[in-house]
């Protein structure tokens, strides 16, 4: 059985209209959660509304959006202004351009979730559309006002259904050229580039995202545990310092390591890892 919808509305293409249901692909509700506490009460703390200026605390009532102008000076929004301004949602999500999926820069990647048929009588246009643009290696580009603003998404071809990404605007996507701008212009070829192109054969493989444990998590879930076992809470290793040394000669001594090892195959999928337990 499906889970719950975050929204429904109708793909539009031409004169068709086929019935989608959005669904959370990626959710953060299975890591460890930890909240503020009061040490001597033992009491969970809770957020409260406090006048920045007086230090009283602020009625929920009381509160409201403002647009800062000029430091300290703001413009009130009220949430019926803000609700009639803002583009209404139609639920319809007309496709607008369809993409070649190499074009696309994921650097625009924001949450991804799948998008599937909403119902019974969607489910021939729906795979009609998902086997077009699987034949074609083809993403559609479409907008719609979702969690009440209006988004950008990208959907693709994904298994039996479809991947919806919502994109991040342009003036969202900071330029790379200030991160960039210190790094000098360097010439790099002859053995110290053909080290580095060996060893970059040596270490190919597919990707595997059952191999990447989340450390942190299991970190949190094993302090956890410990403490409510009354054990002394496990400490990491310290990593040590790094010597700091000659490129070309690591270079050499990691492609000597790396002599004769063959490329990694394709791991066998592994089954998914229950979730981390206190107890």
């Amino acid at each position: 059985m499906a889970p719950r919808a975050n929204w429904k509305g109708r793909i539009r293409l031409g004169e068709i209209s086929i019935g989608v249901a959005l669904y959370t692909a990626a959710a953060t509700s299975d890591r460890v959660t930890l909240h503020m506490v009061n040490r001597r009460t033992g009491n969970r703390l809770k957020n409260e509304l406090v006048d920045s200026e007086t230090g009283k605390p602020v009625d929920k009532d009381d509160a409201v959006m403002g647009y800062e102008v000029d430091s300290g000076d703001y413009i009130l929004l009220e949430q019926d202004e803000i609700t009639a301004a803002v583009p209404a949602s139609d639920k319809a999500l007309p496709i607008e351009a369809f993409i070649r999926c190499q074009d696309i820069d994921t650097l625009y990647f924001d949450r991804p979730y799948y998008l599937g048929p909403a119902d019974a009588a969607s489910v021939e246009a729906y795979t009609l559309l998902r086997e077009g643009m699987e034949r074609e290696s083809v993403a559609a580009l479409a907008r719609t006002v979702l969690f009440r603003r209006l988004r950008t998404l990208m959907i693709r071809p994904h298994g039996a259904g479809f991947i919806a990404n919502t994109l991040n605007f342009d003036y969202e996507v900071r330029s790379a050229d200030r991160a960039f701008a210190d790094i000098p212009d360097l010439k790099i070829e002859g053995e110290m580039l053909e080290l580095a192109e060996h060893i970059i054969k040596t270490k190919l493989g597919d990707f595997d995202p059952h191999a990447f444990d989340d450390r942190y998590e299991a970190a949190l879930a094993d302090l956890v545990k410990a403490k409510l076992e009354g054990r002394a809470p496990p400490r990491r290793k310290e990593v040590p310092r790094e010597k700091v040394v000659d490129l070309m000669a690591a270079l050499r001594e990691s492609a000597k390591a790396a002599k004769g090892r063959t490329a990694p195959s394709k791991a066998a999928p592994k089954e998914k890892a229950p979730r981390r337990k206190a107890g």
